[in-house]
């Protein structure tokens, strides 16, 4: 995801100051642009991030959950806007985004497309629209994603909840009795090279909706973390969402 983030960015007129990688990484002193496959962008890869962030409005994350809280603490600290769209987080990372929001703007995401957003309001809309209704919610990705559900199926059910009384499960089996009315089975799948996909169904009687929403380029997530950083790196502390990005 890194080198496609400098890519948009380079394509978009920014500068690139600092692009940061694990220690031991073949790119450590490549410069960044080039590692891209984009213009020469006159910043080489590190593996130390607050020098990265030296001359940075904004630091763009997609790195792993055990790395978030210490990545969020360091661009907190240079007073730089953060946007993360790494998932699979747990609390000492929630609670880190937290603690920098108090002193910079963070932007978190599950998923940085403005499809999916608008997805979440589409679901909103149906599941408003049609009480009653069962829903359930799949999700699929490649085969070595290591979270599950992913974070954008629990951002979808989280849409259902903010409409009714939702109880999420992650599957059936054997004899478990009649659906209950508030239950949302959150399934996942994982195999191949599958970018990302996410369905909603909303089931009634004699009639379903499938809301779908299907990633064919990772160049999709870059696309949506550089108009989030855009978005955010003049706003004033605090915790953002995509919706503020949309509008």
């Amino acid at each position: 995801m890194g080198r496609a983030v400098v890519r948009v960015a380079l394509e978009a007129g920014h500068r690139i100051v600092g692009a940061v990688d694990r220690e031991g990484s073949t790119a450590l002193g490549r410069d960044a642009g080039d590692l891209a496959g984009a213009t020469h962008a006159g910043a080489e890869v590190s593996s130390d991030l607050p020098a990265a962030l030296l001359g940075a409005d904004c630091v763009i994350d997609f790195s792993t959950a055990d790395t978030v809280a210490h990545a969020v603490a360091a661009a907190a600290r240079a007073k730089v806007a953060f946007v993360s769209g790494t998932t699979g987080l747990g609390p000492e990372a929630e609670r880190a985004l937290d603690e920098a929001a108090k002193r910079v703007p963070v932007l978190w995401s599950p998923n940085m497309s403005v499809g999916v957003h608008v997805l979440a309001e589409i679901v909103k809309a149906a599941v408003r629209a049609l009480p009653g209704y069962d829903v359930e919610i799949v999700e699929a990705h490649h085969r070595l994603k290591v979270d599950a559900p992913s974070g954008t199926a629990k951002r979808l059910f989280d849409a259902v909840q903010e409409v009714r009384e939702a109880r999420a499960i992650s599957g059936r089996e054997g004899k478990p009795g009649a659906r209950m009315d508030d239950e949302v089975a959150v399934l996942a799948m994982r195999g191949g090279d599958v970018i990302g996909d996410h369905t909603v169904h909303v089931l009634g009687q004699g009639e379903r909706l499938e809301l779908t929403h299907r990633a064919t380029s990772r160049e999709l997530f870059a696309r949506g973390a550089v108009r989030a950083a855009e978005a955010i790196a003049k706003r004033p502390p605090g915790r953002y969402t995509m919706a503020d990005v949309v509008g």
